[in-house]
């Protein structure tokens, strides 16, 4: 027995089998293999200490490794070290013990570096949360109805994510980041539930102006209707949307009633510009006749006096296709203006003060000329066909005020 080496150098087998072991405290009895030589009664012990060495060093390796945490270590080590102390055994099992032992400080390192990770890691936690919280709070201050449900469904399947910290703390960070939600969610009803009611007031007073807008594609006052569906329009713009489902509905209804009246109105005026096409001619042979005759710098009274005499004649011919009137009213502005221009010098070259005065009232009168002749235009333009007549009566009253205020000045100067 004294060459043996190894864990079976700690034993010995009696000659009637029992087995001890050698310890610190002394020599005891592990077991009896009775019929077996003493070197196979010793080694059934001595593979049980192998286990047990096995079992250590796996518990050491975890240990170094992180894979086993500290409290966790500490149980298992006070289980080991229990079954080694009193195990059925051959080896140096003080040597194992001294080794379970031994695990003690690195146990100690491995729980203060958990301790500082687990400090980390709560305050990145506590950083990470607190921002969420501050994002939440920022979103339920704000209106965006849309993307913030989203946002707040994210934040929420983050903090879900993240592990808890100290109660308190943590108790904290979601009371806040919750108290946000809740914040948004009223909110942000409370505001659909308005847009609601404004869509289904929009809804309303857009049937409202369908309802007066249908007597109206049929009629054939012209200007009146055309206001008519102008000032309508301008509400439907002012009032809104409706819900979505029946705006458009509502709005093709609406522009159906006004196509209806516009096309009739366009069609009517069309037929009525070739009904005065004729006029059109008339006009333009008039200036045709009239324009190579006008010479204001050659003989003034003459000019004027053919000028009258063509405006006369202008007068019997009545109206034009509403396509023609400006390039006509540009025509007979031209000769109006050359005149116009040449009794200008001539005031100037007589009696500049008397002449300059005469020439004021007649540019007045001129000005009011232009901008009825502008207004008479709109209104033809517009199918307004009363408001344009009496725009052309008052033109004619103006004109012969001009006349007479030209009169005056010519024969003050001359």
């Amino acid at each position: 027995m004294s060459e043996m080496t190894g864990p079976a150098s700690f034993g010995r087998v009696e000659t009637d089998g029992t087995v001890f072991v050698r310890t610190p405290e002394g020599e005891r009895a592990v077991g009896q293999v009775s019929g077996a030589e003493p070197a196979e009664a010793l080694a059934i012990y001595v593979r049980r200490f192998e286990n047990l060495a096995v079992e250590v060093t796996l518990l050491e390796d975890r240990l170094k490794g992180g894979a086993l945490a500290p409290d966790d270590a500490r149980k298992r080590i006070a289980q080991v070290k229990a079954s080694v102390h009193d195990a059925s055994a051959v080896g140096d099992l003080a040597a194992l013990e001294a080794r379970l032992d031994a695990l003690t400080p690195l146990i100690e390192a491995k729980s203060e570096e958990r301790k500082a990770a687990r400090a980390a890691q709560n305050e990145e936690t506590r950083q990470a949360k607190e921002a969420m919280v501050a994002e939440a709070e920022k979103i339920a201050e704000g209106s965006d109805w849309r993307g913030g449900v989203n946002r707040f469904r994210t934040l929420l399947d983050q903090w879900k994510a993240l592990p808890r910290i100290d109660k308190a703390t943590d108790d904290a960070l979601w009371h806040r980041f919750s108290t946000a939600r809740t914040t948004y969610t009223r909110r942000r009803k409370h505001q659909f539930a308005e847009q609601s009611a404004k869509r289904d007031g929009a809804r309303v007073a857009k049937e409202a102006i369908i309802a007066e807008a249908t007597p109206l594609a049929d009629s054939t006052d012209w200007g009146q209707t055309s206001r008519d569906f102008r000032d309508l329009m301008q509400r439907w713009k002012a009032v809104g949307p409706a819900p979505r489902e029946i705006d458009d509905k509502l709005w093709k209804q609406f522009r159906a009633l006004q196509d209806r009246f516009f096309n009739a109105r366009n069609e009517a005026q069309n037929a009525q510009d070739e009904e005065f096409r004729g006029n059109q001619e008339a006009k333009e042979a008039l200036l045709d006749e009239y324009e190579p005759q006008i010479h204001p710098d050659q003989d003034l009274a003459r000019a004027k006096q053919l000028y009258r005499e063509m405006l006369d004649r202008w007068a019997e011919v009545g109206k034009v296709p509403r396509d023609a009137i400006r390039g006509l009213d540009n025509r007979l502005h031209k000769l109006d203006q050359a005149i116009r221009e040449r009794e200008d010098a001539e005031w100037k070259r007589t009696d500049p003060q008397a002449r300059e005065l005469a020439t004021d009232t007649a540019r007045k009168i001129q000005a009011q000329i232009d901008d009825l002749t502008d207004k008479a235009t709109k209104a033809e333009a517009r199918g307004d066909a009363k408001k344009a007549k009496e725009l052309h009566d008052s033109i004619s009253t103006y004109r012969t005020w001009l006349e007479q205020a030209e009169r005056a000045a010519h024969d003050f100067g001359a």
